[in-house]
């Protein structure tokens, strides 16, 4: 019989609770929340109905039911907090991005493996049911060669100066922010579904609202635009707004992407595009149900999701028949159906089928070519395994 695991999370914010919500649709157990005082741990725990509300991260530690820590607190807490859960023997499930720098991340990729615990980088978008087909159709040489790899991710939710969250600075989330916060995701997916790697780039970026007005008190992630107007004070920005990053990957293919927080209409709005020998595919998040084929000599094609027409890949992360949309929330529940079911196996010589420790600290080494290019203006070639 499986072995049971039961979930801990902390992080109250936005995200934490979307991780809640995603675990109960699996009937994993969230034994405890975790905030960012004893008593938003407590408010928090009895408002989404968990059972504990800790005092401490030590506190969560000490708990035996806890055997999978969720880690999605602010940026600057994720490698203590990763460090101290692995050496604390229990499985790991962090949100983007797993450090601060490649040292750190570099750090955690040796402890898990030295731990034998299962450590996992929450990339959700990988586990949209098309993103898993394309990545089957791809592997079958559908496509066949990779030309190149075009996309976006583009939000609005930091169009005024007004619109003021930790994120924004520096020293909270990083030296990169739209990058980092969003765009990783889409050069996680990419290099996910295309099984490319990226070896070089070429960015540029730009603050477009180099002062804002921060609210004097904290405010929740997407939550600007329900508040009436507080009294704020001006802060100096340094993280960009608006990145373009021209891409070369191993083995000659080409690609280039574009982040924003700052694109008026676009909410969460992922776009991708593969080119390749045999024709073309696209995915928009915005219509996640359907996965456009393009061709050259006969007409396009466009895939509606429907399970009985996925690979079995896909399929086994596909909950609901066709006609019924499957959405931002399930990606979350299909990852975590990933991570559980791979911890219940206990077999961690077996290559695993969600992001791990690995793949985060790949995106924080990716950054970092990232920022050396803007601030150089050159291309950089990645440094691979490094800190």
């Amino acid at each position: 019989m499986p072995t049971p695991l039961n979930a801990a999370v902390v992080g109250t914010g936005f995200i934490g609770p979307v991780h809640i919500e995603a675990l109960r649709r699996l009937n994993i157990p969230v034994v405890g929340v975790l905030g960012s005082s004893p008593e938003k741990s407590s408010n928090r725990a009895a408002t989404l109905g968990v059972p504990r509300g800790y005092a401490s991260f030590d506190e969560l530690l000490a708990d035996a039911d806890a055997h999978v820590v969720h880690i999605t607190s602010p940026n600057r807490f994720h490698y203590e907090q990763c460090r101290r859960a692995l050496t604390a023997g229990k499985h790991v499930l962090c949100e983007k991005p797993l450090a601060m720098n490649a040292s750190e991340s570099a750090d955690l990729v040796a402890l898990a493996e030295k731990t034998k615990s299962v450590a996992a980088v929450c990339y959700n978008i990988r586990f949209y049911p098309l993103c898993l087909e394309m990545k089957e159709r791809i592997a079958a040489g559908e496509l066949g060669e990779i030309y190149h790899v075009t996309g976006s991710y583009v939000q609005d939710w930091l169009l005024y100066d007004t619109d003021f969250n930790w994120r924004v600075l520096a020293e909270e989330g990083g030296a990169l922010r739209a990058v980092a916060d969003i765009g990783t995701h889409w050069l996680d997916l990419v290099q996910s579904v295309t099984g490319l790697e990226v070896e070089e780039v070429c960015a540029d970026l730009k603050t477009i609202l180099p002062t804002r007005r921060k609210p004097k008190g904290s405010v929740e992630t997407f939550q600007n635009k329900f508040n009436s107007a507080p009294a704020t004070e001006p802060v100096a920005i340094t993280t960009e707004d608006y990145g373009s990053v021209l891409l070369r990957f191993r083995g000659g293919a080409r690609g280039v992407t574009a982040v924003s927080q700052v694109s008026a209409g676009r909410k969460n709005c992922v776009r991708l595009e593969i080119a390749g020998a045999k024709g073309a595919l696209a995915w928009n998040s915005e219509r996640p149900n359907e996965l456009w084929f393009g061709r050259r000599d006969r007409p396009n094609e466009l895939l509606v999701r429907d399970p009985a027409l996925l690979s079995p890949s896909a399929r086994r992360f596909t909950t609901y028949p066709g006609g019924h949309n499957e959405g931002f929330p399930d990606t979350f529940k299909q990852l975590f159906r990933a991570v559980y079911d791979f911890a219940r196996k206990g077999d961690y010589q077996s290559p695993p089928n969600f992001p791990t420790f690995a793949d985060g600290h790949r995106e924080i080494v990716l950054c970092k070519a990232i920022l050396q290019s803007h601030r150089q203006e050159r291309w950089v070639k990645m440094e691979h395994h490094s800190g």
